[in-house]
């Protein structure tokens, strides 16, 4: 597993707010190639689907089609059951990785304030698994589980 937080999104996590709160609204980004070696860098590879709401169309600083996470338990969050993340195929390609991202502007480049968390991207065992990485443009992706485990120890 490949779980990588930004320094924005640990600062945050150390303050007063809560992974629910901070990715609120947020949306995720699925990329080709392989994961930075940082949440804080540059995206890299090729964007290939913007995971929201029901494939909805998200802009940044609007809750419209933004995801949520439902209530935290045993020290992990999933998505929330009542919505249907899905997204639409951008580009081919293979998915490799992908970026959480709340719903603050981010621009993709280099950040030590925004909250992001990356994770890689595969069929079985990975931080997010979908039914195939071969990504085909316009076609219709669901995703039905997301869950952030938090360790009760290093």
């Amino acid at each position: 597993m490949a779980i990588r937080f930004s320094t924005g999104l640990r600062d945050k996590l150390l303050g007063t707010n809560s992974f629910k709160d901070i990715f609120a609204d947020g949306v995720i980004y699925i990329y080709s190639g392989i994961q930075p070696a940082s949440a804080d860098d540059p995206v890299q590879g090729t964007k290939l689907g913007e995971v929201t709401q029901d494939a909805g169309n998200f802009s940044f600083g609007s809750a419209t089609n933004g995801l949520e996470f439902g209530t935290p338990s045993d020290g992990a969050i999933d998505k929330d059951g009542a919505e249907n993340w899905k997204f639409e195929g951008l580009a081919d390609g293979t998915a490799g990785w992908f970026r959480l991202m709340g719903n603050d502007l981010d621009d993709l480049g280099s950040s030590t304030t925004l909250p992001r968390m990356d994770g890689a991207i595969g069929t079985y065992g990975k931080d997010l698994n979908l039914s195939t990485t071969s990504i085909t443009k316009g076609a219709p992706y669901t995703i039905d589980v997301f869950k952030v485990i938090l360790p009760a120890s290093k």
